[in-house]
């Protein structure tokens, strides 16, 4: 469903030896450019020749886009090939090129999970190897291999995927990230977000901060300000068997480690360690002096705030109250200066 959302971006990108791109590099890709801006844009697509760029510098520079116009004008120089994908609507990707775009704007905080549409973007991303010497197509790597031990060099395959890790292409400003790999290109990190060793944040996904991301942020879902995420903690999302349903976690919430989450939850809402909370797990509701309500499925409390889902110790059944008394994050823990 289209948007009106308008992007526009230079890259360098590499390509395998049919001249296929397999991956870009987007040093500053622009949304929401304004009407006179994107026309001046419009009909810019593809790989670019020096004098192409030299084309796009000077619109860019007549329709006030001085960065555009800058980076067209540095990269005019270069051997490496340099795609421009402007992007008219908000549609699925249609190209590696594409793609690459969304989810560098997605890292950039130009936009914020699911506001760009990337529907049918795993089948689009060819499987890469990623190693010291860049992205390299998988039917090309041993030859490089083998060139570069007769060459006395060693190439180290960091990982085969389709998405590349994220501060390959975009480090944001006032974040924490203990290990690089573990954040893959298009996860959205607000400032002050702290992702330890363990945790993980997929692509289209992320947290707003300030946050402490000890588990598992899915794909599609999105952690509130001032929310915690204890070690070993999961969040379904929409590739992992949460279907068509947006998982969410609000602002100032807590999920225990190694605790679970498979419902949209509210803000100031807590889940105890050792407890995965499914859309199907039934849920005994207690009132004020904890005494059992009813009984209903934690589906019907998706979205509400302020609740705390605990075990009973004793007859294992899981229990709902309210949690008024919302958590007090460290600062310190927080602090990413």
């Amino acid at each position: 469903m289209s948007t009106g959302l308008h992007a526009f971006g230079l890259g360098i990108a590499e390509t395998n030896n049919q001249n296929n791109i397999i991956d870009v590099f987007f040093p500053d890709p622009m949304v929401d450019l304004g009407a006179d801006a994107a026309s001046a844009l419009n009909g810019v697509s593809g790989i670019v020749n020096s004098a192409e760029l030299a084309d796009i510098a000077e619109n860019a520079r007549q329709a006030g886009l001085d960065g555009v116009s800058a980076l067209a004008s540095r990269l005019s120089d270069s051997d490496k090939s340099i795609v421009a994908v402007n992007l008219q609507d908000n549609e699925a990707p249609g190209s590696v090129a594409e793609a690459y775009l969304k989810l560098h704007l997605l890292s950039h905080r130009r936009v914020r999970p699911h506001g760009t549409n990337l529907d049918g973007i795993f089948q689009l991303l060819p499987n890469v190897a990623w190693t010291s010497e860049g992205a390299v197509d998988l039917h090309e790597l041993p030859e490089r291999q083998l060139t570069a031990r007769l060459q006395g060099r060693i190439i180290e395959v960091a990982s085969v995927d389709k998405f590349p890790k994220m501060t390959n292409y975009v480090v944001p400003n006032g974040v924490r990230i203990a290990h690089t790999a573990r954040v893959r290109l298009g996860a959205y990190l607000g400032e002050g977000t702290t992702v330890m060793h363990e945790g993980f944040i997929n692509f289209n996904a992320g947290a707003e901060g300030p946050s402490m991301v000890e588990g598992r942020i899915s794909a599609g879902v999105m952690v509130g300000a001032g929310s915690d995420l204890g070690g070993g903690c999961s969040t379904m999302g929409t590739l992992s068997g949460g279907g068509n349903i947006i998982i969410s976690v609000g602002s100032e919430c807590l999920i225990g480690a190694n605790a679970g989450l498979g419902i949209p939850l509210g803000d100031r809402c807590t889940i105890e360690a050792g407890l995965f909370v499914t859309a199907g797990t039934k849920v005994t509701i207690l009132d004020g002096a904890r005494r059992p309500v009813e009984t209903v499925s934690a589906r019907d409390l998706s979205g509400r705030s302020d609740l705390l889902f605990r075990r009973n110790s004793t007859s294992g059944a899981v229990e709902c109250l309210t949690n008024k008394s919302s958590i007090e994050l460290n600062n310190m823990l927080h602090d990413n200066n």
